[in-house]
């Protein structure tokens, strides 16, 4: 049985979008809160000024979802001008706005700035429970007006990560992005990678003259790594291990997730190693980017790799 046609005044619901506005006294957590939204896909902004807000918006279209965070530092900031923000877009069709507060005791933010020798940006010099008691009295009608409201005085940093997860974190999922990379060991370890593989034990394509002059995304190089009898059972061990530590680094709040493969040169085992890694890994759901660091740098007489 075919299907209807539509009726020609029928259109497609615009998606919803969602407006995360993410207050507090300062220490609370703000910025603790606005990269966990970030985490979750939101565009997060700190202390933009309030008139720009809805400009940018509109310039940004689509469906991307916004988070952002103010506090009394605010050049245009009072509570009256929040209040009115949060109402024009609340106005607005298929937009969802929420209103995080973020609490703390006096006591408790007090002795964060004590630890931290910060300044309280409200305070006389060394006089921290002034700005702290001015910023809660300054903030009290923002707090009694809190679609989500967040007690930060017990929590430490995991813990607050679940709580503004569970209200903003699509489907209660955290994210966690995965950077595979090669490298050549004769100019150095990449800088912050978080796991590294030495393929240096692989059988060398360099030595055979057809494939020196190609790299490891050429499927002749690629073939000739995989005929190493090791190489099998090295790329399944560490696939394995990749499934079993990425959730587990989801889990912990990591939001980006590095695995680099080195050789000599970086031309083509490493290449090789990590493309197959990479394509194994985006075949088991997770988002991946793949970057090889020496393709292009290095003359083929160079490589040695």
């Amino acid at each position: 049985m075919s299907k209807a046609p539509s009726s020609p005044t029928e259109l497609p619901t615009p998606p919803q979008r969602r407006f995360v506005l993410v207050t507090g006294p300062s220490g609370a957590g703000r910025s603790s809160a606005l990269n966990v939204l970030e985490d979750a896909g939101f565009e997060a902004i700190d202390n933009l000024p309030l008139r720009l807000l809805p400009a940018l918006i509109d310039s940004a279209g689509g469906e991307r979802s916004v988070a952002l965070g103010i506090d009394a530092r605010n050049r245009d900031f009072s509570t009256n001008a929040v209040i009115d923000l949060l109402a024009q877009l609340r106005a607005r069709p298929n937009m969802t706005v929420d209103l995080l507060y973020l609490d703390c005791a006096a006591e408790i933010l007090q002795r964060r700035f004590s630890e931290t020798r910060r300044r309280h940006p409200l305070a006389p010099e060394d006089r921290p429970a002034e700005g702290i008691q001015r910023e809660q009295q300054l903030l009290r009608p923002l707090r009694g007006r809190a679609d989500v409201l967040i007690d930060t005085t017990s929590l430490n940093i995991h813990e607050l990560r679940a709580e503004v997860e569970l209200w903003f974190a699509p489907e209660g999922r955290r994210h966690l992005s995965v950077s595979v990379q090669s490298f050549s060991y004769k100019r150095g370890l990449p800088r912050s990678v978080d796991t590294v593989y030495d393929c240096r034990f692989l059988q060398n394509p360099y030595w055979e003259e057809n494939l020196r002059a190609l790299n490891g995304t050429d499927s002749r190089v690629a073939e000739y790594v995989a005929k190493d009898p090791r190489y099998s059972e090295f790329a399944d061990k560490v696939l394995d291990l990749s499934l079993l530590l990425l959730p587990a680094y989801r889990e912990e709040g990591k939001s980006h997730f590095s695995i680099a493969f080195g050789c000599t040169g970086g031309q083509h085992r490493s290449v090789a190693a990590a493309e197959q890694h990479a394509l194994r890994l985006a075949d088991h759901g997770w988002q991946v980017s793949i970057r090889h660091r020496e393709l292009g740098r290095q003359h083929p007489q160079e490589a040695n790799t």
